[in-house]
């Protein structure tokens, strides 16, 4: 990282507001067009350029920069976007099944109760997780994010992500051992490997 950029870095980390505000005003309009070459949605990409500034700030303390602030940034806002192309997907491949009349509505009236049941069941096994590992299951699990993707968006190793993951297949196993079969039939890989 140049020098300049470990003084705007460094006075950031310190708190200092009027650098972070000035850090933000050279380089959101560029980043929204940036995000925009991917997401194709004005909103989409400022939202997006948005939350990477938060999350920014609020990382400050374990965030490590080998390049630039601006490569930093540009490769956060790339991320940020690819996360949200693939959950547009999902939202749409999920969509597509309900509109097609997909298990949503061709369950009996009984499973799709079960179905609720299990569901809330399993909220409450994420919940009761510890929040690394939830929030790592979360990603890998519902936003269907890779073991380095997840390392790179947390500052954490692959190796970490693994043991996180395990801890948390291992954690919800015990909790939903009663309900496994039913996993397995209802929600396929949710808690495979």
């Amino acid at each position: 990282m140049q020098i300049s950029d470990q003084k705007v870095f460094f006075a950031i980390q310190q708190g200092d507001i009027p650098e972070f505000e000035m850090l933000f005003k050279n380089h959101y309009s560029p980043l929204c067009r940036f995000a925009f070459t991917y997401l194709a949605d004005p909103d989409a990409a400022e939202e997006v350029v948005q939350a990477t500034f938060i999350g920014f700030w609020e990382k400050l303390e374990s965030t490590q920069i080998e390049t630039s602030l601006k490569a930093y940034l540009y490769s956060s806002v790339r991320n940020a976007c690819l996360n949200e192309l693939k959950r547009q997907k999902v939202r749409q491949l999920h969509a597509d099944k309900v509109m097609a009349g997909g298990v949503s509505f061709s369950l009996p009236s009984d499973q799709f109760i079960l179905k609720n049941e299990l569901e809330e069941k399993i909220g409450e096994a994420i919940q009761s997780l510890p929040e690394q590992c939830r929030l790592i299951f979360r990603m890998s699990r519902y936003e269907e994010l890779k073991y380095r993707d997840i390392a790179d968006q947390l500052n954490i190793s692959v190796k970490t992500v693994e043991n996180q993951m395990g801890k948390a297949l291992k954690l919800m196993r015990a909790q939903l051992k009663d309900y496994l079969p039913l996993i397995l039939i209802l929600m396929g890989r949710l808690l495979e490997p």
